[in-house]
């Protein structure tokens, strides 16, 4: 099955005090059918039972999320590092070609691919905890050793391991945070460290800005090496800091992190959200990896998430597409951070409006054909302003698109946890797949326009509005059968796939 068909707890009263009424729990505890199977928290008043949630989530918002945060800042710089280094005469240094550099871009994501299933599957039984600091660790140890490649060959061979290192991480932090947070609070907090790879864009051009333009030369070492270095002694930093920062899941996370009521509570809040079926994960690990594969649903959002990745497939070449604006260097990286800025808090106010009223699919297909649009103004005219509008367009659609579609295929497929990792993995191998072509569509011969590319992201977006309308019409139709179901047997309205 993809996802339990419940009764929903009766005489709900939402909790207001930090959830925004996202988690029901009924005006009497002490009959909550769901509530009976938490020895500690099951005899609490409602009062008590909020103060235990409000201080849960907070613990969440303040230390896991933050963290996971700052991580995938830095995972997605040291993703996109080389494109800043690019334009700083990496390529030119290292005498590479195009076709060499596009398939050193392609080589990191096919180590990217490799490792993502079997190791969210691990993650999903294992210890979050130490796996995730320890990916982070790896790449950053590959990173710094990047300035010391002088071939081409060299090149493909680090974003290959970088690839390797890093393709657990994305998948399991969504598995984490949709291990803890509820079906309406996750769009927003994954919008919160999704946006984190924006920020990212912001900041590396800031930093090459005042890296790449001030420390050629320095020790003996080119600009973009000492780019390379730099971002990998952070990474590193970081890391070391997350080993006491991450949890595991709700029902093996130790006191270190939460108190014992609060664990219950968050594995209680999960139940809920779930339509009653705990979190705690059953089977083995290949089990769930089936179980994923013969749902109709994993599949349908693999394709949306692979149309995503080609609409965002601008993201390794951005600094070479703002370039062409005609600025100097130094503007050139400045003018790289508003748009991941304005894309970051277009994702949060999306993310929290579909978390609100529990949609996706429309909140998608919105900023996605905005991108499409920003995609066609980028190239057909040379018009400074609206070719930078166009950019701002072009990074916020897909932004919000990819933050959306992991919090929607985490909601409508919660159980098992292998099950739903593999999903989230898968989704996000089959949309990696992109990466093996779309580089070779940004050549320098095609400056300033990049038709060729422009017509893939538009493809992408194109695909992508498709694909969801196919994946809502699929949840109603699945929702019909449950309605069905439950007239016959004569159950009271209970959990549906939100669409």
């Amino acid at each position: 099955m993809s996802a339990p068909v419940a009764r929903s707890a009766p005489n709900s009263l939402d909790l207001k005090d930090g959830l925004d009424g996202n988690v029901e729990v009924e005006e009497n505890a002490q009959h909550d059918e769901y509530l009976q199977h938490y020895s500690l928290i099951k005899d609490k008043s409602p009062e008590e039972l909020k103060a235990i949630e409000k201080s849960l989530v907070r613990k969440l918002d303040w230390k896991f999320l933050p963290m996971v945060s700052m991580m995938i800042i830095m995972n997605y710089l040291d993703r996109i590092n080389v494109s800043n280094a690019r334009l700083a005469g990496m390529q030119q240094d290292l005498h590479m070609s195009d076709t060499v550099w596009s398939a050193g871009i392609s080589m990191f994501y096919v180590g990217y691919i490799i490792t993502q299933i079997p190791a969210n599957v691990i993650m999903a039984k294992g210890q979050p905890r130490f796996l995730l600091p320890g990916c982070m660790l790896a790449w950053s140890a590959v990173t710094i050793c990047m300035p010391a490649v002088r071939s081409g060959w060299a090149f493909c061979l680090c974003r290959f391991l970088v690839g390797l290192t890093e393709g657990p991480f994305i998948p399991a932090v969504s598995l984490m945070t949709s291990s803890w947070y509820t079906k309406n609070e996750s769009p927003l907090r994954m919008g919160i460290w999704h946006a984190g790879t924006t920020i990212s864009q912001a900041i590396s051009g800031l930093l090459a800005a005042g890296i790449l333009t001030n420390m050629d030369n320095v020790a003996s070492l080119h600009a973009w090496q000492w780019f390379l270095l730099l971002e990998g002694i952070v990474s590193v930093l970081i890391g070391i800091f997350a080993f006491w920062f991450i949890p595991n899941f709700p029902n093996n996370t130790g006191t270190y992190f939460l108190t014992a009521e609060e664990a219950e509570m968050a594995a209680y809040r999960q139940m809920v959200s779930a339509g009653g079926i705990s979190e705690d994960d059953e089977g083995d690990y290949w089990g769930g990896v089936w179980m994923m594969f013969k749902d109709p649903f994993s599949h349908l959002f693999a394709l949306i998430h692979f149309a995503l990745i080609i609409a965002q497939s601008y993201k390794d070449f951005f600094p070479n597409i703002v370039a062409t604006l005609g600025f100097n260097k130094i503007i050139t990286y400045l003018i790289q951070a508003p748009p991941p800025v304005i894309a970051f808090i277009a994702t949060l106010v999306v993310s929290w409006h579909s978390g609100r009223v529990l949609e996706h699919g429309y909140h998608i297909i919105g900023p996605i054909v905005l991108a499409a649009i920003g995609c066609v103004v980028m190239i057909t005219t040379l018009n400074v302003g609206a070719r930078y509008f166009s950019m701002i367009l072009l990074v916020t659609g897909p932004f919000v698109g990819l933050n959306l579609h992991i919090a929607w295929e985490t909601t409508v497929i919660p159980r098992p946890r292998t099950k739903r990792a593999a999903l989230i993995a898968y989704a996000n191998c089959v949309s990696s797949v992109s990466h093996w072509f779309t580089p070779y569509f940004f050549l320098t011969n095609q400056e300033p326009y990049y038709q060729t590319a422009g017509g893939a992201i538009i493809t992408g977006c194109g695909l992508t509005v498709i694909f969801v309308l196919i994946t809502k019409w699929y949840c109603r139709k699945r929702n019909k059968a449950l309605e069905e179901a439950e007239r016959a047997a004569g159950l009271p309205k209970g959990w549906r796939f939100a669409g």
